[in-house]
């Protein structure tokens, strides 16, 4: 029973706490551009705009159009119940299995794609083509650095990876921090941050299979989005960065709670810097550094095989 009530709130604190991410980073964006910018509370505002005006659909559009708001949200609250946010242990182990995140996700970003093209609009289609492809130059890289990591660890369960990390208990260490790296940047490029993209608003490409939603569906769409953000930085942090986190259930995990929420604070600030401290690339040149990625996450799956 202090498993589900653990795991509930869990995913209620991932919900309440992804709007204020996601209006940090475009406060650190107006202060590093030198301008006053939008109040870090803004996207709690656009979200409670957005659940009070009534919603259309494209006659055109079909099905996926219509599940893909609930189906996007569902996913990630079922992520941040099951990975090991307050405490070092998964309070739905099924929910916190590495195959599942990948395959949840890989779900979540199909329907995306797919309502980009369902709705019958070329731009969003085109958004939803780039969605596809980003996965393409992403997934690989952090298939490899976590395959890497669960050899080493025995487990592919996140809370065993972490656990095993933090007590040191692995015997491929060098290739367990070239895995960090690589799951770290493979992380930043899924967070849509630039160089890669530039996920804030309706007119980039990212967001372009959005462009038929309105009202209810638009707004957990976007709820969706920022919750995946905190929960790609959770997932980061669960396997390569678990010092902190109580490693039992009960009280301590309101401890646990402070503590991940300060290192979603550290992470999301850092990766604000990075962002706003380099310039915009194209996209067709984003395989070339993707491949890089690619690269180090193999190259750590080489010394796990030579086992240093």
């Amino acid at each position: 029973m202090d498993n589900i009530v653990l795991a509930v709130c869990q995913g209620v604190v991932v919900m309440a706490v992804a709007p204020f991410f996601s209006g940090l980073g475009r406060v650190i964006r107006a202060k590093m551009h030198n301008r006053r910018g939008p109040s870090i509370m803004q996207d709690y505002r656009d979200l409670a705009k957005l659940f009070a005006r009534p919603e259309s659909q494209s006659e055109d559009a079909s099905f996926a159009l219509r599940i893909m708001p609930p189906l996007f949200f569902a996913v990630a609250f079922m992520l941040a119940m099951g990975l090991p946010l307050f405490t070092a242990q998964s309070p739905v182990p099924v929910f916190g299995d590495a195959i599942t995140i990948m395959y949840s996700l890989a779900l979540a970003r199909f329907f995306f794609a797919l309502c980009g093209v369902d709705s019958s609009n070329a731009y969003a289609g085109i958004g939803g083509v780039r969605e596809l492809l980003m996965s393409v130059l992403i997934e690989p890289s952090m298939l490899l650095a976590l395959f890497a990591t669960a050899l080493v660890c025995g487990s592919t369960d996140i809370a065993t990876m972490g656990q095993r990390v933090c007590a040191g208990a692995i015997d491929a260490p060098v290739a367990v921090i070239l895995a960090g790296i690589a799951f770290a940047l493979a992380c930043y490029m899924e967070l849509g941050k630039l160089p890669f993209d530039q996920a804030e608003a309706e007119q980039e490409l990212q967001e372009g299979p959005l462009a038929e939603l309105s009202g209810p569906s638009l707004a957990m769409a976007k709820l969706a989005m920022s919750m995946k953000q905190v929960i790609v930085v959770a997932w980061f942090c669960a396997i390569f960065v678990p010092w902190g986190e109580p490693a039992t259930l009960g009280v301590a995990a309101v401890l646990g709670a402070v503590i991940f929420l300060a290192k979603c604070l550290i992470d999301f600030v850092i990766c604000g810097v990075i962002e706003n401290s380099v310039s915009r690339s194209r996209f067709k040149v984003l395989g070339n550094q993707t491949w890089a990625v690619v690269g180090i996450a193999v190259l750590a799956f080489v010394f796990v095989i030579v086992g240093v």
